[in-house]
């Protein structure tokens, strides 16, 4: 590696802490930088110094009080913090000039080095082109409660990262570079001074909206840029390219959708997600729609956009102000219903294809028009925007332990004096509710809610298959059953959902996460494939989720990695030999023991056919 390509980072890494230790002298005074800086000083000198630079920063240490360290401490972690952003900042400036930061050695740039090494290995292009049409990678945004980064100082990163790319530009005169310099060092500023601990726990609503901050901030913009540099990639391989309604990558969310073990995610809690998630929706597709409208002034239109505007000298902003108007009833009646308020009346998009529909025909209007390179303009990166968020924005998954489906059924076959599920043996479980599954009479009645039988936690599972009928399937994804261990937990589920009227179903997505069940889910899975009613409902696709964590704590790191390996092995084949497309949902963390690792490894790492086009991680 050229020693001269680091330099950049280096004089990022200076200028960031200069503009740090700027602050720090002017909040907490010359005395705290001095110390500071002579800690600084110290543990560099431990470096090569040993034992006896050691012992003198033990000596700088150890008369301090406990505010002393704590300003210490923090203005440390913020050096740490400022030298990540410079690092990833150089890491993307290495990409564009198509160079390897030393970290990165032996990984792909990218699609551009897949498309070359599969030319020059003479893969048919037809082979490439539908491989690409039918891959599937869906990213689920999740809430830890182990993260602790704020919103806030999230977008003071993100804040310091953008004015560190315009400082690279060439172009900046001395008073331009200064004043960029000065803003830099008033976001440092803001975050020296914003409290990095949370003071109250985030409920699981903003979990969902750190979520949502973090598709406006970033990925609304990343998604439409990721696929036309792919598109420009498989253009220079001489490849045809993708169909305008290829969307690769989905997106999913766990926040306000994963009640296994948090009693704060309830079925209100949900319903107000999801209308947010809508909310937040319309308001992103109301901004893009605003530049359409100063961008599309032109006259020529197709015939068919003419019909639908009528004789006008702007038909594209005519039947633009009416999405305009749409859009913004949507997120009306969104927030009324969030606020428990009388809802406008009005047509509101309720499905993507209602807001489709006019963008496609604006689209076409252009082409027909000879106004190609104006449609593969903002038009375009709204209509794959739609194509992956939709107008939900992404899609809740709904997770529950496996046990409190059971106690719904047990309070049922109870109040029905059938019986107690829960004594029942598996195959009794499973003919009762092959039979209710396939039945066309309703299980309960309305008097079972007043019943002893409906216990708070019961009435609660219900409550939600309510919300996820209610709300409909669009913004609905997997609901994922934790400590899932047989066939008739996920049959628990498919019922559960009958029961309260939802006419599209979740796909119903066991978990094996245990050693035990990830041992056993073969089988599990061989049983349900063996009833023709759940072949039948699974024939399009069926989803698995591998669990991470307690299979680490059950048997080791390398233990869980090898069963986790067994399991994808005997599912991967046993889908196989049914002809029925497997996808592996990977439930991996940032840690090493929620098997956190680089990406591009942990997929070379999964056997076999296991990914084959389709992921969800």
């Amino acid at each position: 590696m050229d020693h001269n390509v680091n330099a950049p980072l280096r004089d990022d890494v200076r200028l960031l802490g200069d503009l740090l230790g700027e602050c720090l002298r002017q909040q907490a005074g010359d005395a705290m930088y001095e110390t500071v800086e002579k800690i600084r000083q110290a543990s560099v000198a431990t470096r090569t110094g040993g034992g006896e630079s050691l012992a003198s920063l033990r000596d700088l240490l150890s008369p301090l009080d406990d505010a002393t360290l704590l300003e210490v401490a923090r203005a440390f972690s913020q050096f740490l913090n400022l030298s990540n952003i410079a690092e990833q900042h150089h890491r993307e400036r290495l990409h564009r000039q198509h160079q390897r930061y030393p970290g990165d050695a032996g990984t792909d740039q990218g699609l551009q080095d897949v498309l070359q090494r599969l030319a020059d290995n003479q893969i048919a292009q037809p082979q490439i082109s539908g491989t690409l049409e039918d891959l599937s990678v869906e990213l689920v945004l999740t809430a830890h409660p182990t993260e602790v980064t704020r919103r806030t100082l999230i977008r003071k990163y993100d804040q310091m990262a953008d004015l560190l790319s315009e400082l690279d530009r060439s172009d900046l005169n001395d008073d331009e570079r200064e004043l960029r310099r000065e803003r830099l060092r008033r976001v440092i500023l803001a975050a020296w001074c914003t409290d990095e601990i949370r003071r109250e726990k985030p409920t699981p609503v903003d979990e969902a909206k750190w979520g949502f901050a973090t598709i406006e901030q970033s990925l609304w913009q990343a998604v439409p840029d990721v696929l036309r540099r792919l598109e420009a990639q498989l253009a220079e391989q001489g490849l045809p390219a993708p169909p305008a309604d290829w969307a690769p990558v989905r997106l999913a969310s766990w926040m306000g959708g994963d009640r296994d073990g948090n009693p704060n995610v309830t079925a209100p809690v949900t319903r107000e997600v999801l209308l947010l998630a809508r909310w937040m929706a319309a308001d992103l597709y109301l901004r893009d729609v605003e530049n359409l409208l100063a961008d599309l002034s032109m006259k020529a239109a197709s015939d068919e956009l003419l019909a639908a505007t009528g004789p006008t000298h702007e038909p594209y902003r005519v039947l633009l102000r009416d999405v305009r108007s749409r859009l913004r009833l949507t997120r009306r009646q969104m927030e009324a219903q969030v606020e428990g308020l009388p809802v406008p009346e009005g047509d509101a998009y309720l499905r993507r294809e209602e807001l489709m529909a006019p963008l496609q025909m604006l689209d076409r209007s252009l082409r027909a028009v000879g106004l190609s390179d104006i449609a593969d303009g903002d038009l375009k990166n709204t209509l794959r925007r739609l194509n992956c968020f939709g107008i939900t924005l992404l899609r809740l998954d709904i997770r529950q332990e496996s046990t409190r489906h059971s106690e719904v059924l047990d309070a049922i076959t109870r109040y029905l004096q059938l019986g107690s599920y829960n004594d029942w043996d598996e195959a009794a479980r499973q003919a009762f509710l092959v039979d209710e599954l396939q039945a066309r009479r309703p299980l309960i009645d309305a008097a079972f809610r007043d019943s002893e039988h409906c216990t708070p936690e019961v009435a609660e599972v219900l409550a939600t298959c309510e919300v996820i009928a209610e709300q409909g399937s669009e913004g609905l994804g997997a609901y994922v059953i934790s400590m899932a261990t047989t066939p008739s937990d996920v049959m628990a589920v498919m019922l559960l959902q009958k029961i309260a009227g939802v006419r599209e179903p979740m796909r119903v997505v066991p978990l094996f996460e245990t050693l035990d069940d990830l041992d056993g889910a073969e089988q599990t899975m061989s049983a349900l494939l063996a009833l023709p009613f759940y072949r039948e409902r699974v024939a399009a696709g069926q989803e698995v989720m591998i669990g991470y964590s307690d299979s680490a704590k059950d048997a080791g790191f390398l233990g869980a990695a090898w069963a986790q390996y067994r399991a994808q092995e005997k599912l991967t084949a046993l889908f196989a030999e049914n002809a029925i497309p497997l996808t592996l949902f990977h439930g991996r963390g940032g840690s090493i023991s929620r098997g956190g690792s680089p990406t591009r490894m942990a997929l070379l790492s999964q056997p076999p056919g296991s990914v084959a086009g389709r992921i969800r991680v």
